[in-house]
């Protein structure tokens, strides 16, 4: 399929599971050519689609970047910061869901030490050859890449004390599951610690048709009350929602018109868009390192 086409329903998981892989293939190999790719259609990263990617842009700054390869953050399709945002510790063990080049995990794995230990999962081959490559590069032991869905986790009951992801779970048809795997995954205790792309009120029809806007980070969004409800139904506690950026009509006119939508439906969405800081916590265990 074309995965930049519009399509007159809401994609089919395999649709969507192959448009996904297409486009983040393609940005990994953008990444290795020294070019960064956006939300949108895969135009580069801080100077996207005519102007400044709304979403993507100015996330990391260059002191928490020092020493990593290039390429881990031009990879990057992110929407936030979590490992700015998730209270890592020292020895904990974390997991990122949808992990891309690698940038959240060997931040991560910095922040947990070599007591500690961060995982990252992906499943576009691309991306964890440019992964992996990063991390030899950047000389980071503490890590591990893993192939595989975040809809199944490939690792055992309560083996992670904290889950992030950036701009991913927002991207895949099933979040509920999504949602009850990081749940499964997480020690008592453990930390839900995510940015993800989230709307406020009703979006638009032909945002939620267009597979472009899937496979970027708008039209999949869950609405924030599905969110917690999803949370609390999977068994978290303590359900945060904290918005980091919220995107006006102006942010949006270039963006939705790189994927064949018609501009106008910039000014339905504004204000109704939002990337968002979302936590939550696993019940037992020690609450420590939970941000209040």
């Amino acid at each position: 399929m074309n995965p930049q086409a519009p399509i007159s329903q809401t994609p089919s998981p395999s649709d969507l599971r192959e448009a996904v892989q297409a486009k983040y293939g393609e940005a990994a190999r953008n990444a290795r050519a020294g070019r960064a790719s956006c939300c949108g259609d895969g135009c580069g990263g801080d100077d996207c689609c005519g102007g400044k990617d709304p979403i993507t842009s100015s996330l990391y700054d260059a002191a928490q970047t020092a020493g990593l390869p290039a390429e881990a953050l031009l990879a990057s399709l992110g929407c936030g910061n979590p490992t700015m945002l998730a209270s890592l510790e020292p020895g904990e063990v974390v997991l990122d869901l949808g992990s891309g080049g690698g940038i959240d995990v060997l931040l991560s794995a910095r922040r947990v030490g070599p007591t500690g230990k961060a995982y990252g999962l992906d499943m576009t081959d691309d991306m964890l050859a440019l992964a992996r490559e990063n991390q030899r590069r950047a000389g980071v032991e503490n890590v591990e890449f893993l192939q595989g869905e975040i809809e199944a986790i490939p690792l055992p009951d309560k083996a992670v004390d904290v889950v992030i992801s950036n701009c991913v779970i927002n991207l895949s048809a099933d979040k509920r599951q999504v949602l009850a795997e990081a749940f499964r995954v997480l020690r008592p205790g453990g930390r839900f610690a995510v940015s993800d792309v989230v709307v406020r009120g009703a979006m638009p029809e032909p945002l939620r048709r267009s597979v472009e806007l899937w496979i970027g980070c708008v039209a999949g969004a869950l609405e924030e009350g599905e969110y917690r409800r999803l949370l609390a139904e999977v068994g978290f506690e303590a359900i945060e929602v904290e918005p980091t950026r919220i995107y006006r009509a102006e942010d949006a006119r270039d963006f939705l018109a790189s994927a064949g939508v018609d501009a106008a439906a910039a000014e339905e969405v504004d204000g109704k868009v939002m990337s968002a800081f979302v936590r939550a916590r696993k019940p037992g265990g020690s609450s420590a390192g939970v941000p209040a």
